[in-house]
């Protein structure tokens, strides 16, 4: 059991881990610390944490596991910010969705400090943020990506291994590259053409008539077009030369499918798309972890 777990960012994801490592019995006391102090005192207000914390670096202060549950665009000022404190044997983990920039952060922040930062991502979440929707099983049956580095304190690897297990997650192991390789395609790009969807029906003069007659595959259709826009803003920048070229590949589909259609060519058009139907009608969500685009780290 940890003696203290400090919470940086009290949100949907940092307030869930709070919950579910206190449903676990992991942990005796929680400490948490959020830029807004409203938000503190909410996530203190729903038994989330138990102590609220004026500063990030005083939520680190005692605390033998840290989360940083932060933008991704804040983590290097948040690291800078506890850096005094980033002691070996204390558990440093983040949630971000994109890697390769967190690491690049973390290198830049911490320096040989470094290598207690285990970089996370529980693929888990909702389309409504903040920690009024936190809840201790959002982890449960879900996946972690773990993308140590060769400098990672490979006894914290090996802890937050066994954090995530005791929460219920499978956690795997990628590089950091092939990670956002991979969530470019299967997440990042799908908000992107979600956010471009609905924003081309609603700027049309009749679009309050058609959205009047959306129906249930419009609903699933755009339902991550609800994201919120900020975070969305941080992981689109962030892995940007991943997205960009997700998008391409898109673009270029699309536009062999708009030729099928602008040549008229029934036969043709449905040859490409039953292969696709098939594929999607094949797939499913895994009950069990597939393996990751890549080769996974340390293999």
């Amino acid at each position: 059991m940890f003696q203290q777990l400090g919470v940086i960012g009290c949100g949907l994801m940092g307030g869930s881990f709070a919950l579910a490592m206190k449903k676990a019995g992991l942990v005796k006391r929680v400490v948490g610390y959020s830029k807004s102090p409203s938000t503190t005192k909410q996530a203190k207000k729903l038994g989330v944490i138990d102590v609220a914390a004026e500063s990030a670096l005083l939520a680190v202060s005692g605390s033998d596991i840290v989360l940083i549950a932060v933008p991704v665009s804040a983590t290097e000022a948040t690291l800078k910010a506890i850096r005094h404190l980033v002691n070996p044997g204390v558990l440093f983990m983040d949630v971000g969705s994109t890697k390769c920039d967190v690491i690049e952060a973390a290198r830049r922040a911490l320096g040989e400090k470094a290598a207690s930062f285990v970089p996370c991502h529980p693929i888990a979440g909702k389309e409504s943020g903040g920690v009024q929707h936190a809840e201790a099983t959002l982890y449960e049956g879900r996946q972690v990506i773990l993308t140590p580095q060769p400098f990672t304190n490979p006894q914290l690897v090996q802890l937050a291994t066994d954090v995530w297990s005791a929460l219920g997650t499978t956690v795997l192991k990628m590089r950091p590259h092939n990670h956002d390789a991979a969530f470019a395609a299967v997440s990042h790009l799908p908000h992107l053409l979600a956010f471009a969807y609905f924003q081309a029906i609603a700027e049309q003069p009749a679009a309050r008539d058609y959205l009047s007659l959306a129906g249930p595959g419009f609903r699933d259709f755009t339902r991550i077009a609800a994201g919120e826009p900020s975070v969305w803003r941080d992981i689109l920048l962030a892995n940007k030369h991943e997205v960009l070229a997700q998008s391409k590949r898109f673009r270029t589909m699309l536009d062999q499918l708009e030729a099928l259609i602008e040549a008229g060519d029934a036969a043709a058009l449905e040859a490409a798309i039953r292969p696709i139907a098939e594929g999607r009608s094949a797939w499913s969500l895994p009950s069990s972890p597939a393996v990751p685009p890549g080769r996974p780290a340390g293999k």
